[in-house]
């Protein structure tokens, strides 16, 4: 790995710890609380045993405060799962600069290190926590998806505005990177130092012989 900065968790503002029942917070502050506490609770249940209520209690607000910044349950529920999948655009930015492949390894350790830290709520998230089929969670999913092709794309692809094909290769790499994960987290499968040479040299392997091709 490289010894550049480490890119940020896509949740690092969510997940702050939590602050003390009824110390004031500024609206953004408060909604990042709230936010955090449902992504530990659709983390640790399925989406059918959290309440709005829950959200409330834990987080030491109203819940009125939970339905003012997200709306229902199930649009809390959505912005959980989007938070959790999406790629920030910061974390491309903190990438080191160099050749395609040390980028490639770069972005690997990214991700491991993102999804090991958050591992019970990123896996609730991927399997969508008993929600699976609904056509909203889904979509948010599908963009999370995109959005992660688009960046694999932006730090190691050819540069350009990459095709259909282009981004087709890069959402495949996206649903590999997703289940390798899942041996490693969720069946103890894989080792992450496995998993890590087995992502990274997938992702230089398709940089170098097959991303060409499609361009």
């Amino acid at each position: 790995m490289s010894s550049a900065a480490t890119p940020p968790s896509p949740v690092a503002g969510a997940l702050r710890p939590p602050v003390t029942r009824g110390r004031r917070l500024e609206p953004d502050a408060r909604r990042e609380q709230i936010l955090s506490v449902a992504v530990r609770l659709f983390g640790e249940r399925p989406y059918a045993e959290v309440s709005t209520t829950d959200v409330a209690r834990d987080a030491g607000v109203a819940r009125g405060l939970v339905n003012h910044y997200f709306g229902t349950k199930k649009e809390l529920y959505l912005e959980v799962v989007r938070v959790m999948l999406t790629v920030p655009g910061v974390a491309l930015s903190l990438l080191p600069a160099g050749s395609p492949a040390e980028r490639a390894d770069a972005i690997v350790g990214w991700f491991l290190d993102v999804v090991s830290r958050h591992s019970t709520s990123w896996l609730a998230a991927i399997t969508a926590g008993g929600m699976a089929g609904d056509a909203d969670v889904d979509q948010v999913i599908a963009e999370a998806i995109d959005v992660a092709a688009e960046s694999i794309l932006t730090a190691t692809g050819p540069g350009g505005e990459p095709g259909e094909a282009l981004r087709g290769m890069a959402r495949a790499y996206v649903g590999m990177a997703t289940y390798t994960a899942r041996e490693w987290l969720q069946r103890g499968a894989l080792t992450r130092e496995q998993v890590h040479t087995l992502l990274t040299t997938t992702l230089i392997t398709m940089v170098e012989k097959v991303f060409p091709q499609a361009t």
